[in-house]
């Protein structure tokens, strides 16, 4: 379901900059901006990398990009 919103037009413009540097359409962007500020609202004590990356890991997994971890079979040196 879609529903507008009045936003400011300091924050339309900080996110059509991003959005385009990002790839992203200015509502794509809104909406990840949004939910990466749930995800820190609900988990105050992880970093924002931490975030971006189990949000990109869980996108791979979607995709089928992932394979089994073996304990004790990482690289060699």
């Amino acid at each position: 379901m879609s529903s507008a919103v009045k936003l400011s037009a300091h924050l339309l413009k900080k996110a059509s900059l991003r959005a385009k540097a990002m790839n992203r359409s200015m509502a794509g962007q809104i909406e990840y901006w949004a939910s990466i500020g749930q995800i820190a609202e609900d988990n105050p004590d992880l970093p924002y990398v931490m975030i971006r990356d189990i949000k990109i890991s869980l996108e791979e997994v979607k995709a089928g990009e992932i394979e089994d971890y073996i304990f004790g079979e990482g690289k060699k040196r």
